[in-house]
């Protein structure tokens, strides 16, 4: 009889003891911060099929994009015409083989329209040119190619200058032209507006051939 009450006794300290134990640790955990971990519900996943699948994504910590509006077409400018105490609309023309060099000069036009207060309405680069230099053998007819020389052409279109600053602005850019650039001003028209974009001859007879079909 007695063996029997000491194991209840037993039994009895050993169930005190644990809930004592397990209200402790509630205490505990309770008293700890959260882990950024366990934010989220255990109850998702954030794979699709296997476990390995949500390695790497991160755009859904970013804010959303706002969804980009296609840009307009580019619309030809209005052009100045000429009156008798300024010029209209000109295009200053520079070209050559170094783009280096080009580039450099036709820089340097625009900011000496800057500094003289000549108001430049865009500044732009043509397409590039590509010419092949063929040269026919001393015995035979075959002809090779020798070189291939790149034109690079900037156009700085002038919105309007006046006739008397003209001259000043032509001569310091021909002294500062350098050697193996080719210069030219002339009235802006449309058709540099046109030339400004690159010629697709292959789509512009596809493009026939559909209107001549319908």
């Amino acid at each position: 009889m007695s063996l029997l009450v000491l194991q209840w006794r037993v039994a009895l300290t050993q169930s005190f003891l644990k809930s004592q134990a397990s209200a402790l640790l509630q205490r505990v955990t309770s008293s700890l911060p959260t882990p950024l971990c366990r934010l989220a519900p255990t109850n998702e996943r954030q794979y699709r099929t296997m476990p390995t699948h949500g390695i790497g994504r991160w755009k859904y910590l970013l804010p959303k994009e706002v969804p980009r509006k296609k840009r307009d077409r580019l619309q030809m400018k209005a052009i100045r015409a000429t009156t008798a105490t300024e010029y209209g609309s000109l295009s200053v023309k520079v070209s050559g083989y170094d783009m280096t060099v080009v580039e450099h000069y036709s820089q340097y036009i625009h900011n000496l329209c800057n500094r003289l207060g000549v108001r430049v309405s865009e500044s732009y680069a043509l397409p590039t040119k590509t010419t092949e230099v063929m040269l026919m053998q001393e015995q035979g007819t075959k002809m090779y190619i020798d070189a291939v020389l790149k034109t690079h052409e900037r156009i700085v279109q002038i919105g309007s200058m006046t006739a008397t600053l003209c001259p000043t602005f032509m001569d310091v850019v021909l002294r500062n032209q350098p050697e193996g650039v080719q210069l030219s001003v002339k009235e802006h028209a449309e058709r540099d507006f046109l030339e400004r974009f690159k010629a697709r001859p292959q789509l512009e007879g596809l493009m026939a051939q559909v209107n001549q079909r319908d």
